[in-house]
């Protein structure tokens, strides 16, 4: 797989895998070894934990797992809470890697698939494949939360022509240089097709599985899922439409 980059240093690493949690101290154990065992051997990586103002004992937990034999993990922490998208662009911002995977914290996204968006980025036909999304088919959840996910995702794609079937999955693969030079705004990651094509990159959609929620509480709601999100969609919209098409740079020696 290869990037455009943006100067980091990336000591040889193909993936950083950014997951944000929030108060999710009895998952952060079993999904780090999740990832641990989907990746190792496999790709090189590292696992960024990016903590959200958390007030239990989701750090520790971090911390326990590193301990635990997993030294590719690394823990980064917001003083008050940020907000999912803050947490995304924490953890973008200090990967060692030129490609970005996230998922949940809450133990819903299955690491197992991560390898598989991987594999949609080196087989892809075209060199502006910049973000694999993930598509929950079967949705794990309870009838409110698939309700208003199908609300939410049926008028963004009405509105914003994505073509992406399930912008809310939280598990993706993306290009960090790209997602480096977009705009940063809350509630962005609930954007990030229509983002990645209003820059000028190709964006597919791979079918992943979804889990039910086994521990920890639901931060989402209809309320947080759409309507909070009316504001940034139009915001989205405006963005597409002032889109500047862009201007290819030849180097002269």
């Amino acid at each position: 797989m290869t990037s455009a980059r943006d100067g980091v240093a990336d000591a040889g690493l193909e993936v950083s895998v950014v997951v944000p949690v929030c108060n999710e101290q009895d998952n952060v154990q079993p999904l780090a070894r999740e990832i641990h065992e989907a990746l190792a051997g496999r790709f090189r990586h590292e696992t960024i934990f990016v903590d959200d103002g958390s007030t239990d004992g989701t750090a520790a937990a971090v911390h326990a797992a590193r301990a635990a034999g997993m030294p590719e993990i690394r823990l980064l922490r917001h003083a008050v809470r940020s907000g999912q998208s803050a947490a995304v662009a924490t953890g973008v911002r200090e990967a060692h890697a030129p490609w970005i995977a996230t998922l949940d914290g809450d133990g819903q996204n299955d690491p197992a698939d991560i390898p598989k968006l991987l594999e949609a980025v080196r087989k892809a036909a075209s060199p502006s494949l910049r973000l694999v999304m993930g598509n929950r088919t079967t949705r794990r959840d309870t009838w409110l939360r698939r309700l208003s996910s199908r609300v939410a995702n049926g008028v963004r794609g009405g509105l914003l022509r994505d073509g992406t079937p399930d912008t809310g999955c939280g598990i993706k693969v993306f290009d960090r240089a790209v997602f480096m030079d977009m705009p940063r705004f809350n509630h962005m990651h609930r954007f990030m097709p229509a983002l990645f094509q209003r820059e000028g990159y190709e964006v597919v959609s791979v079918p992943v599985n979804h889990r039910e929620r086994t521990r920890g509480k639901s931060k989402y709601g209809l309320h947080n899922r759409l309507w909070v999100g009316i504001v940034d969609l139009f915001g989205v919209m405006w963005l597409i439409r002032r889109a500047s098409p862009r201007v290819r740079t030849d180097q002269d020696a």
